[in-house]
């Protein structure tokens, strides 16, 4: 086979007359090509390193101050005062005897200016700190901008006006600060006043007192000291505490999915819309890579942090008995792929040319047309990533630590990401409301043995080439993945194309070397631990309901006209729902980002507020006139914003006191109202999908142009885990789901009265509705 020639660098035959080397040219030329690439990186590496290092200054500002200091000086002008003469006086003496008086002068002149232009970057990236510390611009009303406010944006455009790469704004984003303990304490109380009876508030507002009173003074003071030495005192704990310490399966509890756009469809070519989409994946990576992303702007002045960013490509969580470790490579050239129970690698690049989209086809295709059985245990070996993690990691030990399995193993591990070729096809049928529910629950588990659920994240493609993602949750959270999707699906459709017959344009190279089979040995006792993790994942999968619709009387176009922000409808919408459903209110999570912050991630707004329960209350007592619900309404609608405004400038509630509970554990300190607040459950959980992070296209010309969000688990048994996408001026996506084991929840029943929760409050705005 050509194919396996060229993949050999040289061959030796030992004869009588010596030993005879034959090279192979064409492999050589590939390993010459990789080396040049992989300098070529290095090289951009370095210089963006510098670029980045001296933002908002740049080589060219040096120069010119540079020629400035020299120009002046020829002018008789000594613009530092003496400081070049002192300069010239302390060098050391000739080092040449090719030294003179004048380029004594010039070096002199060029230390003076170095050093003007490294204070002044200093002082503009302290400037810019300061400027975006500031946070009043999001408490004021919509249209009622402060003239503080106003010259506060000018003087951030003016710093921030050279073009910036992907991590230029790192160093100059804020710290997030630690909150006052009283304060947080206070706002933690009025959260939970209307979950609670009088008695039991009462008791929690005693506990809460004599932790403030006794026991927090000390942690505060070693959590302060984290935030002067750490980047940020949250987001290390948060990492490793929630996410890589947990020992049950990842999937469903941990991991979230993400779908394709579902009104419109590209090809029904499987391979083909692989093609495009790995193609445009290695593309948004190489973009990474040259930091040529330009960073996520609030408002299209403040940066968001970006560091969530730095694990989206090669990284794999490696299970341990204790805790996982997230293991992040620099770089990775090929993918691993799952079809019908075998396992392939599948090269990205021919030398140092990344494979165009119709290569890619033709090797996905290959893979497709592979009659090859699954070799013994193969065929479910992911379920041990579906699984628990304690059983993973020591399966992992016994059978992977060696021989084929450790370089299977680790081609796995070592890959881009993950990619599986479903056999089955899912699609979006307005006109069956099970479908998108079908498709999401694919999604979300598959059939527990046909995703890595350990890489960062893996692509799923379908037969009829609709593809989602499903993704692990301790590198970053939804916006990042989001961000990659929407460059994705927008080169896919808007830059890449197909041609009349759904292929990927272009030809093929027939020449390539074909997808590589990986080779197992796993003995029975191994087969039988992949067998155990299957069944707990079965269970697990079989137990997940997941109700996904989409709602189309209305959207944010609407909701506006309402006066309210559209988070804030959806949510007061939710609890109105689930008061119908339970009969009760109950400890509610959204998550908003602090990525204001350096290295920010997630803060909880606990939406379930005294506001929102009053307004929910009449609603459902139904003997109030329509202008005090609505005025009950943007009371309610009113304190939720500033509540997620709070969240996002690090005023928030549920971080602050989970970094004082994990000092308490290090100093072995009890505390009975940190105990108690950590361990109370989040029986709705809810969280809203970033979209529109960027503008590939314009969506009022495309308006069909728009993905279904995505979803995740329940985070309590007995409770319900909704994800919403708001996904445009007449349209919004929601993701329900529950367990069928609870007999309290049923996620269709919940779904139905969100629809109606939604109707009701437009109604009292007299929104036009349509039929839905």
């Amino acid at each position: 086979m050509a194919e396996a020639h060229q993949a050999v660098a040289f061959q030796f035959t030992v004869t009588p007359e010596g030993v005879d080397f034959r090279l192979s040219r064409e492999a050589l030329k590939h390993i010459y090509l990789s080396g040049i690439n992989s300098w070529k990186k290095r090289l951009i590496r370095i210089k963006n390193g510098i670029l980045r290092g001296v933002y908002p200054g740049s080589p060219t500002s040096w120069l010119v101050i540079v020629m400035a200091t020299v120009g002046s000086s020829y002018c008789k002008v000594d613009i530092s005062m003496g400081l070049v003469y002192c300069i010239q006086r302390y060098l050391p003496e000739r080092c040449s005897h090719y030294e003179t008086p004048q380029s004594r002068a010039l070096l002199s002149m060029a230390i003076f200016s170095t050093g003007v232009w490294i204070t002044g970057i200093f002082l503009f990236r302290q400037t810019l700190k300061l400027l975006l510390s500031y946070h009043g611009w999001m408490f004021e009303m919509h249209g009622k901008t402060s003239h503080a406010t106003k010259i506060w944006a000018i003087c951030v455009r003016l710093l921030s006006s050279r073009r910036p790469m992907l991590y230029s704004f790192q160093t100059s984003l804020p710290k997030l600060p630690v909150p006052c303990v009283s304060a947080t304490v206070q706002r933690y109380l009025e959260s939970v006043r209307p979950l609670l009876e009088d008695e039991e508030y009462y008791r929690m507002e005693t506990l809460a007192k004599e932790f403030q009173e006794k026991t927090a003074p000390r942690l505060q003071k070693y959590l302060v000291f984290k935030s002067w030495w750490a980047t940020n005192y949250v987001s290390d704990w948060w990492e490793e505490y929630i996410y890589l310490r947990g020992r049950s399966p990842l999937m469903v509890n941990s991991n979230y999915y993400v779908m394709d756009l579902v009104l419109v469809k590209n090809t029904e070519v499987q391979a083909a819309r692989l093609g495009n989409v790995v193609h445009a994946m290695i593309m948004y990576r190489r973009k990474l890579d040259r930091e040529e992303i330009k960073p996520v702007m609030a408002l299209g002045i403040v940066p968001m942090c970006s560091y969530q960013m730095e694990r989206m490509f090669n990284t794999t969580r490696i299970p341990g008995n204790e805790t996982d470790v997230l293991q992040h490579l620099a770089e990775s050239r090929h993918v691993a792929v799952y079809h019908k129970g075998r396992f392939f690698k599948v090269w990205l690049y021919e030398g140092s040319r990344l494979l165009k989209p119709r290569d890619l086809e033709m090797q996905f295709q290959r893979i497709l047309d592979d009659p090859s059985p699954p070799q013994p245990g193969e065929e479910r070996l992911a379920a041990l990533t579906a699984g628990g993690r304690v059983e993973w990691a020591q399966a992992r030990q016994a059978f992977f630590s060696s021989g084929k399995n450790k370089a299977a193993l680790e081609t796995i591990e070592r890959a881009a990401f993950f990619v599986s070729l479903d056999e089955e096809s899912h699609c979006y049928n307005p006109d069956d409301e099970a479908s998108l529910s079908l498709y999401g629950k694919a999604l979300l588990h598959g059939n527990c043995y046909n995703r890595w659920f350990d890489k960062s994240f893996t692509l799923i493609s379908f037969k009829n080439g609709l593809l989602g993602l499903n993704t692990e949750h301790a590198w970053a959270d939804a916006p990042i993945i989001g961000h990659l999707w929407e460059f994705v699906l927008g080169t896919d459709t808007f830059h890449l194309g197909y041609t009349e017959t759904g292929h990927c344009l272009g030809n093929p190279n027939p020449q390539l070397i074909l997808p590589q089979r990986l080779q197992w040995d796993l003995p029975e006792q191994c087969q039988a631990a992949i067998e155990s993790s299957y069944q707990v994942a079965k269970a697990l999968a079989d137990d997940v309901e997941l109700y996904c619709f989409q709602f189309l009387p209305f959207g944010k176009g609407l909701i506006k006209k309402c006066r309210t922000s559209p988070d804030a409808f959806v949510q007061i919408a939710l609890q109105l729902a689930h008061f119908r459903d339970k009969g009760k209110f109950c400890l509610t999570y959204e998550a908003s980002m602090t990525r204001m912050f350096r290295e920010g991630r997630t803060e909880t707004v606990r939406s379930c507020t005294s506001e929102s329960t009053a307004f929910v209350q009449a609603m459902v007592n139904g003997s109030h006139m329509k202008e005090d619900l609505r005025d009950l309404f943007r009371k309610a609608s009113e304190k939720h914003q500033n509540m997620y405004r709070l969240a996002m400038t690090g005023a928030g509630i549920d971080r602050h006191l989970f970094c004082l509970y994990v000092v308490s554990k290090y100093l072995s300190v009890s505390s009975p109202f940190l105990a108690e607040v950590l361990s109370e459950p989040w029986r709705l959980s809810t969280s809203q999908i970033p979209q529109s992070q960027i503008r590939m296209f314009d969506p009022d010309q495309y308006p069909n142009h728009v993905g279904a969000g995505g979803g995740f688990g329940p985070v309590a048994d007995d409770g319900y885990g909704v994800s919403y996408m708001i996904a445009g001026e007449s349209t919004m996506f929601f993701h329900v789901s529950s367990k069928f084991s609870s007999s309290e929840t049923n996620a269709q029943r919940f779904g139905n009265h969100i629809r109606q929760a939604l109707l009701d409050i437009a109604d009292l705005f007299q929104v036009p509705k349509t039929d839905s």
